[in-house]
């Protein structure tokens, strides 16, 4: 009998989901502060506009 012996090469893919959290975050701070601005506004305009009609 023989014995035939095969030579595989088996190349690994390791496949990461990149992710850059620096982005993520200072995107959350954008619209965060565009959440604060907007709410400054409108409690401006209910505490010291709206009661001079």
């Amino acid at each position: 009998m023989t014995t035939r012996q095969q030579n595989l090469e088996i190349e690994e893919r390791h496949v990461e989901k990149k992710s850059d959290s620096s982005l993520v975050a200072s995107t959350f701070i954008k619209y965060a502060a565009y959440i604060i601005i907007f709410f400054g506004a409108l409690y401006f305009l209910v505490r010291y506009v709206f009661p001079m009609f």
